[in-house]
C-alpha cells in the first residue's frame, strides 16, 4: 500500500504527531496543525468552500489516537474535537504540503483578523490597581 503508516509516535511534551510511512518517509505533525486541517465536516464542511478557519488553538494537544481499520486514525484533541478520521493518505498530504497548507491557513486567519492564540478568559480581574 502506497501510504501505509508503519508507525505512529504521540509526543505530547512537544505537541507532536510523528508519522513513519512504509517507504521510509518521516513527518513531524503538530497537534495545531492536526487540528485546523481535520478532515471533519466541522472543519472541511459538507462540500468545495465550506471550509471553516479554525483559530485559537495555539495550545491544542491530542489526548488519544484510536486506530480505525487499517486505513486511519482518529484523533482526540483535548479541546474536545473527536470527530475527524485521518486515513493514512491524508496524514501523507499533510505531510507533504504541510509548508504551503501552514502558509494559506495563516494567511486566512490574518485576512479575517482572528489569531492561534485562544481568546483571554472572561471573568478574571487584574490585581493591579
Amino acid at each position: 500500500m502506497q501510504h501505509a503508516v508503519t508507525e505512529l509516535r504521540l509526543r505530547t511534551a512537544d505537541r507532536m504527531l510523528d508519522v513513519t510511512f512504509a517507504d521510509g518517509a518521516v513527518f513531524h505533525l503538530p497537534a495545531e496543525y492536526l487540528r485546523v486541517e481535520s478532515p471533519s465536516a466541522e472543519v472541511q464542511g459538507h462540500g468545495p468552500g465550506q471550509k471553516t478557519i479554525v483559530a485559537g488553538r495555539r495550545h491544542v494537544n491530542i489526548m488519544r489516537l484510536e486506530p480505525v481499520g487499517h486505513y486511519a486514525v482518529r484523533i482526540v484533541f483535548d479541546d474536545l474535537h473527536d470527530s475527524g478520521i485521518f486515513p493514512w493518505a491524508t496524514l501523507r498530504r499533510l505531510g507533504e504540503e504541510q509548508a504551503g497548507i501552514w502558509a494559506a491557513y495563516e494567511a486566512a486567519l490574518a485576512e479575517r483578523g482572528l489569531s492561534r492564540d485562544p481568546p483571554p478568559r472572561r471573568g478574571r480581574q487584574s490585581a493591579t490597581p
